[in-house]
């Protein structure tokens, strides 16, 4: 709880004694309850109400489903990478021809122009760009 070990949290209790002094400590504690009561009301009228606007119950989410933590970025590219490019997209769409030749399938590197400056030319200065 924010970073605060046992030691400490009594050290702070018996801080707080101190300060706030044994005539004014019940009525400290009282709105302490109150507040603790209020957020718990709080939380059950959040939870109420996501209840009514969604339509699930909080309680019956599977949470294991959503956790980003079962997610490995590897294997999700490594199955995208190995899918099946033969299959159509939707219902409506055409199927890949899967008679296409060995050569087609191979990746063609793109064409690159690649323009050098002679000996002791000034590189270009675009002064709008910086």
């Amino acid at each position: 709880m924010f970073g605060i070990n046992g030691p400490e949290f009594i050290l702070l209790l018996i801080i707080g004694v101190l300060v706030i002094g044994p005539s004014r400590l019940p009525e400290y504690t009282q709105k302490l309850a109150n507040l603790v009561k209020e957020v718990r009301r709080m939380a059950s009228g959040a939870r109420e109400q996501i209840k009514e606007e969604v339509g699930i119950d909080i309680d019956e989410v599977d949470w294991k489903k959503y956790d980003p933590r079962q997610y490995d970025p590897r294997r999700i590219i490594k199955d995208a990478l190995l899918e099946d490019d033969t299959k159509p997209v939707s219902a409506d769409a055409p199927v890949a021809a899967a008679t296409a030749s060995a050569e087609d399938t191979k990746p063609k590197p793109p064409a690159r122009i690649i323009e050098r400056l002679a000996d002791g030319e000034a590189a270009p200065f675009d002064t709008e760009a910086t």
